[in-house]
């Protein structure tokens, strides 16, 4: 119960890693306030962890608007009385094209989840991490890192994310305030399977190729590696990425083409996850040509 009695507040909290992020750190004694964007299933997410004996409650709606920003993190300092946690972990990859032809629209839905909402987010709630000396993690990205074609705008939002998780830490320990990012490498999502991705299904053939393990990871694994971040086992982690990215920073070949069978299959998970492929779920998609 590393945790134990921490309040944490989670955006993109309905699907995909962002639910797994919510049932561990349920498992590990959090009091949890829930974001999604209107559409997601963040409702139905709290309620299985209430049933589950947790304590969740949601609030659904665009927190890369101000005052829907600030709302939020109110809301949840009204219900709980204090903020150790924030998980920013909202955002989206719903476009593919080469950057001639990647549409202005995408490219302003992007910037205005993936990088508003985590600086709007961080704004309104560092002056209640500074009394409970919190912490921040950001859902970054290996695409921040390596680029990404295809997809310039996404890896782009996500470099953001990177530098300004580091000038936030770096400005934020005199105060006992930590920050780091988990850089996720392909995760089994909505983003990566299935025919309404953007990632075109013959790509998504090739995604285990490029990953030295072999495979995609999952929602939970992911998890994991938050839940740590987030607790005093952490506490002299700061202005860290985390990569987690099944090798595919520095992976130079095709190398995940070699691993056997028995070994591309992902660890059993513990969590109860209902919607780790519904992060599409209400949202457009773009695929230039498609």
């Amino acid at each position: 119960m590393r945790l134990e009695d921490k309040v944490a507040l989670i955006t993109g909290a309905g699907t995909g890693i962002g639910e797994a992020i919510a049932h561990k750190f349920a498992r590990e004694g959090a009091r949890l306030w829930l974001n999604g964007l209107p559409g997601d299933p963040v409702e139905e997410v709290a309620a299985a962890l209430r049933a589950g004996g947790g304590e969740a409650e949601a609030f659904p709606g665009d927190v890369s608007e101000e005052a829907r920003a600030r709302a939020c993190v109110e809301a949840a300092l009204r219900r709980f009385g204090r903020l150790d946690v924030l998980v920013n972990n909202a955002g989206i990859f719903i476009a593919h094209a080469e950057t001639d032809a990647y549409r202005l629209e995408d490219f302003d839905r992007t910037l205005r989840h993936n990088v508003r909402t985590a600086f709007l987010m961080t704004k309104f709630a560092l002056p209640h991490l500074r009394q409970t000396r919190g912490n921040i993690i950001f859902t970054g990205s290996e695409a921040g890192c390596n680029g990404s074609p295809m997809f310039t705008p996404y890896g782009g939002s996500k470099g953001f994310l990177h530098a300004f998780m580091k000038g936030v830490a770096l400005e934020q320990a005199r105060y006992g305030v930590r920050a780091n990012c988990v850089c996720p490498g392909p995760i089994d999502t909505a983003w990566t399977r299935g025919t309404e991705g953007p990632i075109p299904l013959t790509a998504q053939e090739h995604i285990g190729a490029g990953v030295p393990l072999g495979r995609r990871g999952t929602p939970e694994e992911m998890a994991n590696i938050f839940a740590f971040l987030a607790s005093d086992e952490a506490s002299y982690v700061t202005g860290a990425l985390w990569l987690a990215d099944g090798g595919v920073t520095p992976a130079k070949d095709n190398s995940g083409e070699l691993v056997p069978e028995d070994l591309r299959r992902p660890p059993a998970g513990a969590l109860p996850l209902r919607h780790s492929h519904d992060g599409l779920r209400g949202k457009e998609v773009y695929r230039a040509g498609k």
